[in-house]
């Protein structure tokens, strides 16, 4: 065998390592940016269980405010449809938009809930209220953290993907697309977790 056969015979067998070890690297990037969304759909749903809970306890004591508790139910509902959306197609920036575009009117309506119930003293003061406040509380801040992780793990996928010479090669591997990220860009109130104090 001549030597130029060997050489060419290694060149074209460490490009097709390469190339394997390419592959293999974007299809872990992308499992770990939906896995990194499996974590914010567990706390989007823990934090959907959790409002159907708050609403019934302020039942009793909001009996004049039915509308409110009407809107955030809605929006509770609206919130969860996106989430399903969102999680078949973590990443696809029409459902991302759709999630924080239901997020957004939840945290309003959520807003409203909590505007209204500062008239209400007893009901700030139920045990109940305080254990639901608490749990909605530590479910913002893991869903904050949870959103942070997902962006950071788009944001690894994406610039793996479009550097040279993956970006070559991503389309052909069926990763044409780049994940979005999950903002809330309505106001800046809204990057941080909503406040829930009664």
């Amino acid at each position: 065998m001549a030597v130029s056969t060997i050489v060419t015979l290694v060149v074209l067998a460490a490009m097709v390592f390469y190339i394997i070890s390419l592959y293999n690297r974007l299809v872990a990037l992308r499992n770990r940016f939906q896995n990194a969304f499996a974590q914010i759909e567990v706390q989007l749903k823990r934090r959907y269980d959790l409002i159907p809970n708050l609403v019934e306890t302020a039942k009793g004591y909001l009996k004049h405010e039915r509308e409110t508790l009407e809107a955030v139910i809605t929006a509770r509902n609206t919130a969860l449809a996106g989430l399903q959306a969102a999680a078949a197609a973590p990443g696809s920036a029409a459902a991302m938009q759709q999630l924080a575009g239901a997020e957004g009117a939840l945290s309003g309506a959520m807003g409203r809930l909590s505007v209204v119930m500062e008239a209400y003293p007893d009901l700030k003061a139920s045990a109940n209220m305080l254990q639901v406040g608490e749990e909605l509380t530590s479910t913002e801040n893991k869903l904050a953290f949870a959103r942070q992780a997902f962006n950071d793990a788009v944001m690894d996928y994406n610039s793996f993907k479009q550097s040279f010479p993956a970006v070559v090669l991503a389309g052909s591997f069926g990763h044409a697309k780049d994940a979005t990220l999950l903002e809330f860009a309505d106001s800046p109130v809204m990057q941080d977790a909503p406040k829930v104090a009664f």
